[in-house]
C-alpha cells in the first residue's frame, strides 16, 4: 500500500468505525477519522498513531447538521489530503411511533444517514478519480430491505442508502471504483472496547461481531466490489422475504417490532 494513501471513516470514535480503522490502518493507509465526540475520537487517535504508525488526522465535526458532509469534503480538498478510500459509517436509527418521535431529532437522523453521504461522495469523487486505487464502502442496514413498524423513517433512510449504494456502483465501475454496500443486521456491543460480549436470546445467529462485518467488507472490496449481508440468518431472513406478498411484510414486521 501506497504510504500517502488516506482512508476516511465517518463515526470513527467507537464500535464498527473503529474497527474499520484499525483494519485500514493495518493495510498501511494513513487515515481521516471523524466523529462527532472530540474526547473518544482524539483518544483513539493517538492510540491509533502508535500501534499502527500511520498518519492520522482526527476531526471533531457532527455529520447531522445541514450541509456538513460537504464542509468536511471540502477542508479535505484544501487540505491537500487525498482520500481514496471513503468508509460511510457514520449513521443511527430512531425506534418509535413516527408521530411521538422528536421531528427534528428525524431530520437530523436522514441528514446523517442519507445527506452527508450524498455530499461527501459527490464533493470526494473527482479527486478520487485520480487515484490509482479507490474505493467506497457504505455501511446500510438489512432495515431497509423492509419497511418497519415503528422504525419507519430509518428503515426507509437505510432502503434509500442501499439503492443509491448499488446504484453507484454500476456508474462508477467503468471509472475503476469499487462501491462496497455492506447490510448488517444486529452487532455484538462491547462494553469495554476490546472483546465483543456474548449474546444470550432466541436467535443469537442474527448477531455478528464488528470485526466480522470489517473483515467481510473488506473482502468484497478486494474482489471488485457488491452487496455483502454478513450473517447466514441475515441473508436467509432477506431471500425469505421476496417470497412474502409486499403488503403482508409490514404487518409482520409491525408484530415483532412494535415498542
Amino acid at each position: 500500500m501506497k504510504n500517502d494513501a488516506y482512508a476516511l471513516v465517518t463515526g470513527a470514535s467507537r464500535g464498527l468505525g473503529m474497527e474499520f480503522a484499525r483494519a485500514l490502518a493495518d493495510r498501511r493507509y494513513n487515515m481521516v477519522l471523524v466523529a462527532r465526540s472530540a474526547e473518544p475520537l482524539h483518544a483513539f487517535a493517538a492510540e491509533l498513531r502508535r500501534s499502527a504508525r500511520v498518519s492520522v488526522v482526527a476531526i471533531q465535526l457532527d455529520l447531522s447538521t445541514p450541509g456538513a458532509g460537504q464542509i468536511l469534503a471540502e477542508q479535505l480538498l484544501n487540505s491537500g489530503i487525498p482520500v481514496e478510500l471513503l468508509v460511510n459509517n457514520a449513521g443511527f436509527g430512531l425506534r418509535g411511533e413516527f408521530r411521538e418521535l422528536s421531528l427534528p431529532r428525524q431530520m437530523e437522523m436522514l441528514r446523517l444517514n442519507n445527506q452527508a453521504i450524498v455530499e461527501l461522495t459527490y464533493t470526494l469523487l473527482p479527486g478520487m478519480l485520480e487515484r490509482r486505487q479507490k474505493g467506497i464502502i457504505n455501511i446500510s442496514s438489512t432495515a431497509g430491505f423492509q419497511p418497519i413498524p415503528f422504525a419507519s423513517a430509518y428503515s426507509a433512510s437505510k432502503a434509500f442508502l442501499t439503492a443509491f449504494s448499488l446504484a453507484l456502483e454500476q456508474e462508477l465501475r467503468s471509472a475503476g471504483v469499487t462501491v462496497v454496500t455492506v447490510c448488517p443486521g444486529r452487532l455484538h456491543k462491547k462494553q469495554s472496547g476490546d472483546s465483543a460480549q456474548p449474546v444470550k436470546g432466541k436467535w443469537p445467529g442474527i448477531y455478528q461481531s464488528p470485526e466480522d462485518v470489517v473483515r467481510d467488507a473488506l473482502h468484497v472490496l478486494a474482489n471488485g466490489g457488491g452487496l455483502t449481508i454478513p450473517g447466514a440468518l441475515n441473508k436467509f431472513s432477506v431471500f425469505a422475504q421476496r417470497l412474502i406478498p409486499k403488503r403482508v411484510v409490514p404487518r409482520l414486521v409491525a408484530k415483532l417490532s412494535k415498542v
